[in-house]
């Protein structure tokens, strides 16, 4: 049941920021979740989130996320792991950008709902290690929907 919702509220994650809108993905968030983005900024709380997602949303036509789950552990009863791969289709095009493939981990808590405490977004650089990087192209490139 729990897995379902985080699931769920993952999926919500990826259409929210794919939508550019800032409110409903920061909704997703405590209050004082710890954000750390691509680039490595990093963000404190819902509140200051939802003010820079709505200046790159403002500013840029961002690219859309595919996404796969990889793993979810629920770590006690009001804490579960969650761990993805993602890859990005830049505005425009119909393939992915494989300099933006991604793992991310986020820990969801459970407080009256299910809401995000940290979302962690590496790059998946794999350095010296081109097979593994080409691997999961490949991988995200099985998800990307037909006419993107």
């Amino acid at each position: 049941m729990h897995t379902l919702i985080i699931e769920n509220l993952y999926e919500e994650l990826l259409g929210c920021w794919n939508q550019g809108d800032a409110k409903g993905m920061a909704s997703l968030f405590t209050g004082d979740a710890s954000i750390v983005g691509f680039d490595g900024s990093q963000y404190t709380g819902s509140a200051e989130f939802e003010e820079n997602l709505e200046k790159i949303f403002s500013h840029h036509k961002v690219a859309s996320y595919v996404g796969e789950i990889r793993d979810l552990r629920l770590l006690s009863p009001d804490i579960c792991m969650l761990q993805a791969v993602v890859g990005m289709i830049p505005p425009g095009k119909s393939d992915l950008d494989p300099s933006k493939n991604a793992i991310q981990t986020v820990l969801f808590q459970y407080a009256d709902e299910w809401k995000i405490v940290l979302f962690q977004n590496t790059p998946a650089q794999f350095h010296g290690n081109p097979e593994a990087s080409e691997m999961l192209t490949r991988e995200l490139r099985g998800l990307v929907p037909v006419g993107a």
